[in-house]
């Protein structure tokens, strides 16, 4: 049993097919084959059951790639820290998230962070849902993911940072600009801008439309929540969505829905426990200035 097998292995069972991670490794599906054989030759039980469209896991499978991802996180991260010190840099911390949180949740976290760790790189890579940061941190290839709380992911511990209300974006013209809040019900008349189909804040809001008996039939498709609210200054539509921290745009108003559920953001992670003091001192970091 080698490192390659158990590393080929994962990535059988997260892709589901020999060929994909054939096409990936640039290898021959042979060869991606021989390293799972392997395997079940020395553990003595099948790993992967073979179906028309792909592979799953047996149970037995399941417990070696759970133990095997673990093993393979924790040794990746100590590789990464030897290089490092190998080098003499300060680090590094790696983050994903959406392409607007930057600017939304973390812009004086990373001032703060880069006065207090000047030698730490940060590197930031743009997933447009939080499956994709989840992808990510099963990967291996990120250290912490700014995503949408939502329901448990096996292998990943999600933290809640901070709750954003509700809110329903309308231009400065609009009729519905000057009120003080909107009752869901409301909604049900109005032609609504859709968050993202794959995103954790969409089906949050479906759960609560369908809730409050809220039909949202057609409109206008976006892929985050900047693009919804800039579309609604624009005048094609109104959009619900979060709260989010920072200035209002002067041609916006944003009227609050109170009576639906708040929305949860934060950190998600491979293990607390498992996160390199720079990382885990970074998303203290911009913890601390969300709770400001």
């Amino acid at each position: 049993m080698t490192l390659d097998d158990l590393r080929v292995f994962v990535a059988v069972c997260r892709a589901g097919s020999l060929s994909a991670v054939a096409r990936d490794l640039s290898c021959t599906q042979s060869a991606v084959s021989q390293h799972v054989k392997r395997l079940e030759r020395e553990v003595g039980v099948g790993l992967v059951e073979r179906h028309p469209r792909g592979v799953v896991p047996t149970a037995a499978g399941r417990i070696l790639r759970a133990a095997a991802e673990e093993g393979i996180g924790g040794l990746d991260l100590a590789l990464r820290q030897l290089a490092e010190l190998a080098r003499g840099d300060g680090g590094s911390v790696r983050i994903t998230t959406g392409g607007t949180t930057v600017r939304h949740f973390m812009s004086e976290a990373i001032v703060d962070f880069r006065r207090r760790s000047p030698g730490v790189g940060l590197e930031f890579r743009t997933e447009s849902s939080s499956k994709s940061c989840f992808d990510a941190l099963a990967e291996h290839d990120v250290d912490l993911a700014w995503i949408t709380v939502g329901a448990p992911v096996r292998g990943i511990e999600q933290r809640p940072v901070v709750e954003l209300p509700w809110v329903l974006a309308v231009g400065a013209s609009d009729p519905l600009a000057s009120r003080e809040r909107i009752e869901p019900a409301e909604l049900a008349g109005l032609q609504l801008i859709r968050l993202p189909g794959n995103s954790t804040s969409r089906a949050h809001l479906d759960a609560s439309f369908r809730e409050f008996g809220v039909r949202q039939d057609g409109g206008t498709g976006v892929a985050d929540w900047d693009t919804a609210m800039h579309l609604a200054e624009l005048g094609l539509g109104s959009a619900v969505v979060p709260a989010l921290p920072g200035p209002v745009h002067p041609g916006l108003r944003l009227v609050p829905v109170p009576a639906l559920p708040p929305l949860s953001v934060g950190w998600a992670v491979r293990r607390w426990t498992a996160l390199s003091p720079l990382a885990r001192a970074f998303a203290d970091t911009v913890a601390r200035y969300c709770a400001d």
